[in-house]
């Protein structure tokens, strides 16, 4: 298959994912609405013509809510958040994929049109990238290596999405939707869903 999904995820143990959120609703809750969030992030994924491959931060789970049949599995590789997914497309275009997209596992809004949007703007464009409200990104699309993207970067600060549009200058991207990224628990108010945290 020539186009590649990559999705990002932390394994879902207590204490260790969504440490910004879990101060405000604690560490189980923060627990059960991170893994609602990888079902919802798997759903949709599901509904993509491509490869798709999930990457986990700390070890592969072979029998997890990510099916051995629909998802190849790899553990992310590299010191930073830049390297990991860098490593990762480089991993990618080695299998042979013409267009690669990752994507993060903490968005909400996220539906099948905002990929197959990133997918189609690869066709005339060199990347396509998905802002976060908060100033990062949650989805970033290339069809050849673009290393700048991946170098110099405050992770998980607001600058991150201006930052990798300056180092873009001159090349031809598409722009989605602005979308909410799940890191406190403010964020939860839009989401009926999760109000019972928060109340």
């Amino acid at each position: 298959m020539k186009n590649c999904l990559i999705i990002f995820v932390r394994n879902p143990e207590l204490g260790k994912v969504k440490s910004r959120l879990a101060k405000g609703v604690g560490k189980q809750n923060a627990l059960d609405i991170y893994i609602q969030l990888l079902e919802h992030t798997r759903d949709v994924v599901a509904q993509i013509e491509c490869e798709r491959w999930v990457g986990y931060s700390v070890a592969v789970r072979p029998n997890d809510l990510w099916d051995n049949s629909h998802f190849t599995k790899f553990k992310q590789e590299g010191n930073d958040l830049g390297l990991r997914m860098e490593n990762a497309f480089v991993k990618a275009f080695g299998a042979g994929h013409r267009k690669v997209l990752i994507v993060g596992s903490d968005l909400y809004d996220l539906k099948p049109k905002h990929i197959q949007e990133a997918l189609d703007a690869l066709d005339s464009n060199e990347l396509v990238i998905g802002p976060a409200q908060d100033g990062g990104y949650y989805l970033l699309g290339m069809k050849k290596l673009h290393p700048l993207v991946f170098r110099n970067k405050n992770w998980g600060t607001e600058s991150v999405f201006k930052d990798t549009m300056n180092d873009l200058k001159s090349a031809k991207i598409h722009i989605l939707e602005a979308l909410n990224d799940i890191d406190y628990a403010s964020d939860l108010k839009p989401y009926p869903k999760f109000a019972k945290y928060i109340n």
